[in-house]
């Protein structure tokens, strides 16, 4: 079996090494650490990309890889970023998430493997999912701006 290393979309999707991703954290503030390394969750209508409405990209904020477009992004009343579809499928990793009681599937970064959330069947159309995301996970990036990847080499 084959994996790849490019996206669709044309990023790098290796995934990073344990010590690469050790050396990318150290960057992270506690709650951030909390949330993409120890898959935590941000209390609802707390996080700092709730209500962004500026026109860009929503990536991670461990590795930089791009996540979300603001295009997909709606309020979904819940208290976190909610948004209808991924930038490119291939850099989400979905996850049988059977903790707390619940089966739910668990969202993480395809390249650094950063816990992101969760996606739930019961989002508006054209794909009827919502990707239910924390805000300590992403970094919001404005329409054309460049964004740092921080990748493996």
């Amino acid at each position: 079996m084959t994996t790849a290393t490019t996206s669709r979309s044309g990023y790098d999707i290796i995934p990073l090494s344990e010590a690469r991703r050790d050396d990318y954290a150290q960057a992270l503030t506690p709650e951030e650490r909390q949330v993409i390394l120890d898959h935590g969750t941000e209390r609802a209508f707390c996080g700092t990309l709730l209500n962004t409405k500026t026109d860009g990209v929503y990536a991670c904020r461990l590795c930089g890889l791009p996540l979300f477009r603001s295009e997909g992004k709606f309020e979904s009343g819940t208290g976190w970023p909610s948004f209808t579809r991924p930038f490119d499928p291939d850099h989400i990793r979905e996850i049988s998430d059977r903790s707390w009681g619940m089966v739910r599937t668990e969202i993480r970064c395809a390249r650094c493997d950063g816990h992101l959330g969760h996606v739930f069947p019961d989002g508006p159309p054209p794909t009827g999912l919502r990707y239910c995301l924390n805000s300590a996970s992403m970094e919001f990036f404005a329409e054309g701006a460049d964004i740092p990847q921080r990748t493996e080499g």
